[in-house]
């Protein structure tokens, strides 16, 4: 009988790899396949961008505390960040659903209140989409096409020894408010009561407000544009610094130093975690769902990397033999392992 390998061994990762590497690229205008944020497509001066995002009830997304106009702006935004992480430009999205009997009409109208909000918001033509019933909840598939020069582009692959690695924004606070919003959910689950729950948010508006409505980038790649800069390699942190981090390392065969006491985090991230007795630097390194921008850059653009607002510095590109660690506030070095999310992860 043959053996049987659990879709959880393997990782999301690993079974995208496995099911992919016998589909050479048959035809000129495909330029970039499965491998990076968005695939490129070539047609003239300019590069087609594709990428898509599947969200599934109950996986990615919990109805009973994540309304649905916020779901359908950050199921938009996913997508957006990904074309950005490439350096490019999203122009059109296809949107198609699986929606099961318990959503009513007005329940689909607000979904597309949120996805037209983010369309306004960056651009964005909505030009196409799919209905279907569905047994298992709600289902979300999102494919956003951007564009960009060709020599604009930035992939995974370039990274080399002493290139500058930077952020945007910070990190940990979308993890963070997760954890806020499945606590309070669980205690309203166990009062019993039938009045709504009304959990007090105060002071915890911002960690919310990473987790439930994202924003895609687009300043941080307009400053770059606008100081010359074009980063060596890029991704966006989706599903956790750690795990972006080692495959920009794998992608550009490099290693990697980053610094503890570099890894930009808010204020309310920190607060919450300690509330939860949870490591900080942990939270910051595998939460995920930050969607900010992870680039780096040559080490000649320093100065100007310095100057920008809302970017940090976390560590440098090595040689590979050195592999890819954190380095404490004391001085030790710590290996880089990829403990992000994972959608197959039991």
């Amino acid at each position: 009988m043959q053996n049987s390998t659990e879709i959880s061994q393997l990782g999301e990762f690993g079974l995208i790899d496995r099911l992919t590497k016998d589909f050479p690229l048959k035809n000129e205008s495909t330029h970039k396949g499965v491998g990076d944020d968005a695939a490129v497509l070539s047609f003239g001066d300019k590069e087609a961008l594709v990428t898509t995002d599947l969200l599934l009830e109950g996986i990615h997304f919990d109805l009973r505390y994540v309304p649905l106009k916020h779901l359908g702006y950050k199921a938009a935004i996913v997508n957006f960040s990904d074309i950005y992480a490439m350096n490019g430009t999203p122009k059109q999205i296809t949107v198609s659903l699986g929606i099961s009997s318990r959503f009513t009409v007005e329940h689909i109208d607000e979904l597309y209140a949120g996805i037209r909000l983010a369309c306004e918001m960056y651009g964005v033509d909505l030009v196409g989409g799919d209905t279907s019933a569905s047994v298992t909840g709600l289902v979300i598939s999102i494919t956003c096409l951007g564009e960009a020069k060709k020599e604009d582009i930035v992939y995974r692959d370039g990274a080399k020894p002493t290139d500058l690695i930077c952020v945007s924004g910070d990190l940990g606070a979308a993890y963070m408010g997760l954890q806020l919003l499945e606590r309070e959910n669980q205690v309203a689950a166990q009062s019993g009561s039938k009045e709504p729950f009304q959990p007090d948010f105060a002071g915890k508006e911002y960690i919310l407000e990473r987790q439930l409505k994202p924003e895609a980038r687009r300043d941080v790649v307009e400053q770059l544009r606008k100081e010359g800069i074009r980063p060596t390699s890029m991704m966006d942190v989706s599903d956790g610094l750690s795990s972006e981090l080692l495959h920009i390392c794998k992608a550009s065969g490099v290693g990697c130093r980053i610094y503890e006491d570099r890894i930009p985090i808010d204020y309310q991230t920190a607060v919450m975690a300690e509330e939860f007795n949870m490591n900080l630097v942990t939270a910051a390194m595998n939460g995920g769902e930050d969607y900010e921008l992870l680039f780096t850059v040559p080490l000649t653009d320093n100065e100007k990397i310095e100057k920008m607002q809302g970017v940090r510095m976390i560590g440098y590109i090595t040689k590979p033999e050195l592999g890819a660690a954190l380095v404490t506030r004391d001085g030790a070095e710590m290996q880089i392992r990829a403990q992000g999310w994972n959608a197959f992860e039991k």
